[in-house]
């Protein structure tokens, strides 16, 4: 299973990436050891998922929802709200 997933930073930004395994990941950004984005701005909160069976799958969503303005993210997660 691999997860396209969207974090909220401590300073109110969004962060999209994908994953195998989305708790480790989350614990990894929340240790400082994730993405160098995400470092500078914890903690992290997962905030949006998605699942998907394939990797190739998860990383066409991830790119997709990169492509997103701030406001269609923020419509995204509150469709699941």
């Amino acid at each position: 299973m691999y997860y396209v997933y969207i974090l909220k930073c401590c300073d109110n930004t969004l962060y999209t990436g994908y994953t195998n395994d989305i708790q480790k990941r989350l614990k990894t950004h929340n240790n400082g050891k994730g993405a160098k984005y995400t470092r500078s701005r914890l903690p992290v909160e997962l905030i949006y998922f998605e699942k998907y069976d394939f990797k190739n799958d998860a990383m066409k969503r991830e790119y997709q929802i990169k492509q997103l303005s701030r406001y269609q993210k923020l419509e995204l997660i509150n469709t699941i709200q």
